[in-house]
Order: C-alpha cells, then sequence, then structure tokens
C-alpha cells in the first residue's frame, strides 16, 4: 500500500470508512434515550478492514466532523452538544473501540472467528464509554445506565459484531488480492 502516494492513500482511507459511519449512523431504531444505528457496525467494519491506528483515525475524523455542526450522528445530528451530551460517549468510545478492535486482529489473524471476538470486545468498550456518559450527564444511577445505555443494545450489538466480522473479512480479503491494502495495514 505504500508508496509515493501513501499519505494521500491512507488519508482517503480514513475519509471514506469516516463517511461509510456517518451513512450507517442515519440507519437507526429510535429508543427513549440511545438509538440503535448502525454507527456501531460502521465501527467494526472500519477496525476489521483497515486496522487500528488507521480505524482510529477514521474515528477521530467522524467524531471531528460531527463536532463541527455537519449532521454526521444518528438522527443527522451533529455539534458539540452531542459529544457532551447523554449519547456523546458512545461516539467517543468509537475511537478507542477501533483501535483496540483492529489491534486484536492485528496481534492474531484476520479470520472471522477472530474478528468476532475483537469486535465483542470492541462493542462492550463503547458501551461502557457509552454507559458513563449517560450516568454523568443524565446523573443516573449505575443500574440505570446499564438499563438504558447496555442492556438493550447487547444482542443487536452481536449481531452487529457478526456482520461486521463477516463483510469486514471478506472485504479485507478481496481489498488484500487487489492489492489495495496490504496484509495488515502498516504506517
Amino acid at each position: 500500500m505504500y508508496n509515493s502516494n501513501s499519505k494521500l492513500r491512507v488519508i482517503i482511507i480514513c475519509g471514506i470508512f469516516a463517511a461509510i459511519t456517518a451513512i450507517l449512523a442515519q440507519i437507526e431504531i429510535p429508543l427513549p434515550i440511545v438509538p440503535i444505528s448502525g454507527q456501531t457496525l460502521a465501527v467494526g467494519l472500519t477496525a476489521t478492514i483497515i486496522g487500528s491506528r488507521y480505524g482510529a483515525v477514521a474515528m477521530i475524523c467522524y467524531a471531528l466532523i460531527g463536532a463541527v455542526g455537519l449532521p454526521v450522528f444518528a438522527g443527522f445530528k451533529g455539534g458539540v452538544q452531542v459529544l457532551i451530551g447523554p449519547t456523546g460517549g458512545y461516539i467517543i468510545g468509537f475511537i478507542l473501540t477501533a483501535y483496540v478492535t483492529g489491534l486484536i486482529l492485528e496481534k492474531t489473524r484476520f479470520t472471522v472467528p477472530m474478528a468476532m471476538i475483537a469486535n465483542t470486545i470492541g462493542m462492550f468498550i463503547t458501551l461502557i464509554f457509552g454507559a458513563t456518559q449517560l450516568k454523568i450527564v443524565l446523573d443516573m444511577t449505575w443500574g440505570q445506565a446499564l438499563v438504558t445505555g447496555v442492556y438493550p443494545f447487547i444482542v443487536v450489538g452481536l449481531i452487529k459484531a457478526f456482520l461486521a466480522s463477516w463483510l469486514g473479512i471478506t472485504v479485507r480479503r478481496r481489498l488484500v488480492q487487489a492489492r489495495l491494502i496490504t496484509q495488515p495495514i502498516k504506517g
């Protein structure tokens, strides 16, 4: 992947995955406080396909694009108020989730079973960040934060972890075969 245009290629790849996250964020099932959205599927796909460093960079780009006001967060929302609001912890958690998920795969193997383990761990990282911010911003007890921000998302999160693993590994293999990325992506 790395030739004279490598930096530009990395910027483009991170931008593409930030855009995919913005698009999937608009697929949502409304719930009272925290909607179920496609964002977490996008985070898992990103980390599974492009790995830890660039996955985290893509999520930083996504958060920054939303922070400046572009409507890239779930429900076509944007602005710093989303990041510091009740659901902002999930978005901030995407950064560490992408890094850890990608790192697990880089340290082991890019296979569907390993991706499922990595994406499941990533799911819980996102949920922990989200529940923590819910607790703080809405002055909830830990029990209330778990009932509101974790428990409703575990089953659907496992489904998204599977989809991210299966689709991510499939796409990654094709990109490696096409020599568009290396195994693993290294900077």
